[in-house]
């Protein structure tokens, strides 16, 4: 792709859309992840007691714990993966197809 194309495009609304759009997401989602991450480290280094109580069995709480932590990761990256499935895919579509009529004019 040629420089002065990029630059156009990046000068775009839909693609400062796009891009503003899309970091939104990706730093929210971040932070409830390391949110989710480091509450479960901190529970297990300053709350041993709390993460060893037996929820039934030889189960502790830590167990379902850690797999709610590694079930956010999932849910979360289906999250993103559904915006930028719908959303975001649309608002690239929609760029390229101004960028495709403006080539179109300029020839």
């Amino acid at each position: 792709m040629e420089e002065s194309v990029a630059r156009r495009i990046e000068g775009t609304p839909q693609f400062i859309e796009l891009v503003r759009k899309r970091s939104s997401l990706a730093w929210t989602l971040t932070i409830i992840m390391l949110v989710i991450y480091y509450g479960f480290i901190a529970l297990v280094a300053f709350a041993p007691a709390l993460i060893g109580q037996n929820v039934g069995g030889a189960v502790t709480l830590g167990l379902p714990l850690g797999i709610a932590v590694i079930l956010s990761a999932i849910i979360l990256t289906g999250i993103y993966v559904r915006r930028a499935n719908g959303e975001f895919d649309r608002l690239s579509n929609e760029i390229v197809a101004a960028n495709n009529a403006a080539m179109g004019r300029a020839r």
